[in-house]
């Protein structure tokens, strides 16, 4: 489970675009704002989550939303995670993205599994929005 924090335009779907991409999911993602949950077949189950709409943990749960953030064969993107900060899992990784002054953006990983895949892949990404820790890079 992926939480992404981080203010409009910042790249939370254009990463959820790449992680579905790395899982092998052809379909076009976009943004479930609308429809809150969109779901894809790769790899893994994607479930790509916004909770922009919604108004707190309860909206969630009155979804089922949380049956998707414990799916054992999935993987679960949230968008806006901290609107449903007390529905995610300790256990949740997050990305943290905002835009610079500059136009650039950065992501900040943490979690273990995040942090581990930062520092393998931050040598090997042309745009990278992973800040590893020492991996850390930005991009135009």
């Amino acid at each position: 489970m992926i939480a992404f924090r981080g203010d409009l335009g910042a790249g939370k779907t254009v990463m959820a675009k790449g992680i579905a991409k790395g899982l092998g999911i052809d379909d076009e993602v976009t943004s479930p704002t609308f429809t809150i949950i969109s779901e894809y077949e790769g790899r893994l189950r994607l479930h790509h989550i916004d909770a922009y709409r919604l108004s707190g943990p309860e909206d969630f749960a009155e979804l089922g939303g949380e049956d998707f953030l414990y799916d054992a064969g999935g993987l679960c993107l949230v968008e806006w995670s901290e609107r449903i900060a007390k529905s995610l899992p300790a256990s949740a990784c997050e990305i943290e993205m905002e835009v610079l002054p500059d136009g650039r953006r950065r992501a900040r990983a943490r979690g273990v599994v995040l942090e581990a895949i930062a520092q393998g892949w931050a040598t090997r990404l042309d745009a990278s929005f992973v800040d590893g820790g020492s991996a850390a890079r930005e991009t135009p």
